[in-house]
């Protein structure tokens, strides 16, 4: 397992530090290709970071709500709303993270 972590650090920090050549342009500064660069690999790491953590919050929330009905199915009804309003919460942190990803991406100061 330390071998696959340290191979996919390894392949990450090769993609950051190619990532700017690779969107190399004639007529653009370096300054304003290494933004729009390190904007695009931060993008992607922030949303999957997102999806990531969000994904973890549902599967809890779920997993607890099914062993809640299980031990006590009188009370369905209250857990079921309250997992419908706590799965809304968590999926508008992801929302959220998806709309911070997109105005990085598309505002800068660059005008890209």
């Amino acid at each position: 397992m330390k071998k696959l972590t340290a191979l996919f650090l390894v392949a990450f920090m090769v993609m950051a530090i190619f990532a700017p050549m690779a969107f190399a342009s004639e007529g653009k500064t370096d300054a304003q290709l290494n933004y729009y660069a390190m904007a695009v690999i931060g993008c992607g790491l922030g949303i999957g970071l997102a999806a990531l953590g969000t994904g973890i919050g549902m599967g809890t929330a779920v997993s607890r709500a099914c062993e809640g009905v299980a031990r006590n199915p009188g009370v369905n009804n209250k857990i079921m709303t309250m997992l419908i309003v706590g799965l809304a919460m968590i999926e508008s942190l992801a929302i959220y993270a998806l709309v911070v990803d997109i105005i990085v991406l598309f505002v800068n100061p660059f005008g890209i």
